[in-house]
């Protein structure tokens, strides 16, 4: 379901009022005058457009709020972007269930019994997966996902969801699989790899942060400016080049770096003043997390359904400095 110059495309946006969904929000009003947006989350989204957004309150455990949110709108696609982050989800066993599938299942069967047909995105991770075998392997859309921590369990039971509503023609999914999205700005997030970008934020900021991990650990990761990209690109993909027997789902691309490298990269656009800021603190608990998440990832479906490669960390990091100068 493409952009259509004299048809307005009415999307909403779960989880909206995050980093992610309000640069999404962003690119997709930039990418059509047609595009009118609503805006969902738990606490009322800031908006930078009023004319075409509209900004809900919404917790979507409740059965009620969800109907009066879809009810609301003939939908073009829904972003399903609303969730707790792995830490938080590890931490909080019941809040993640309760959010992470309740929630979705509540929309995604009001959607199929609603609006049939209607495209769904929902970002999905890295975190489905099981550690590697080796370090060298690389993981692709066959490799089976076995997911150690309930964040990435409850991702791939959505993930499920979408592709056998979507097999039934119910609701047309995307399922798209997201690096570590780097540097974040704002404050840390409740993800185990919040780290990751707060090694950067806070030091660039003159700020102090805290490495929790080893240095050699590597990790998959991607701008924020390559993700929301390809969030964008991806609900225009025809859903007839998705192979029929291997469902809806795609690993975005991104790079394979170590944390010693993206301290580097901090190194060369901040300085020695920026490294001095960084306290190492180990947390075995954080490191298990992300020590369980591939690191290599084949991406030739995703180039094969036209997805953006990232930038350099380098850039990433470049860009990131710039921005908090503008």
């Amino acid at each position: 379901m493409g952009s259509h110059p004299n048809s307005s495309e009415h999307i909403l946006i779960t989880g909206a009022g995050g980093f992610i969904g309000q640069e999404l929000a962003n690119s997709l009003l930039a990418s059509n005058t047609s595009v009118h947006l609503t805006l969902a989350d738990v606490f009322e989204p800031p908006s930078a457009d009023s004319s075409r957004t509209k900004s809900v309150k919404a917790d979507l455990t409740s059965p009620a709020a969800v109907d009066s949110l879809l009810f609301t709108q003939q939908w073009s696609a829904c972003y399903l972007l609303h969730g707790i982050m792995s830490g938080g989800a590890e931490a909080n066993l019941d809040l993640g269930l309760a959010v992470n599938i309740d929630s979705h299942r509540l929309t995604l069967d009001h959607l199929r019994k609603y609006q049939p047909g209607v495209v769904v995105v929902f970002p999905s991770s890295l975190a489905v997966y099981g550690p590697p075998e080796s370090p060298d392997q690389q993981y692709d859309e066959k490799t089976i996902p076995v997911p150690q921590s309930s964040y990435g369990a409850e991702k791939l039971i959505v993930e499920t969801l979408v592709n056998d509503y979507s097999r039934r023609g119910l609701i047309d999914g995307r399922v798209v699989r997201l690096p570590t999205v780097i540097v974040r700005p704002g404050a840390p997030s409740a993800a185990a790899s919040s780290f990751a970008s707060g090694i950067v934020r806070e030091p660039l900021k003159g700020l102090q942060s805290t490495l929790p991990v080893s240095k050699d650990l590597a990790m998959w990761v991607c701008s924020p400016k390559t993700v929301v990209k390809n969030l964008v690109a991806i609900k225009d993909v025809p859903k007839e080049r998705f192979a029929k027997n291997r469902g809806r789902v795609v690993n975005l691309p991104g790079q394979t770096v170590t944390v010693g490298q993206i301290l580097d990269a901090l190194g060369e656009v901040g300085g020695e003043k920026a490294l001095q800021l960084i306290e190492k603190k180990h947390d075995p608990k954080v490191e298990a997390i992300v020590a369980s998440w591939p690191a290599r990832f084949d991406i030739s479906l995703a180039k094969k359904l036209d997805m953006a490669g990232d930038i350099s960390l380098k850039e990433e990091v470049q860009s990131f400095a710039a921005n908090l100068q503008s």
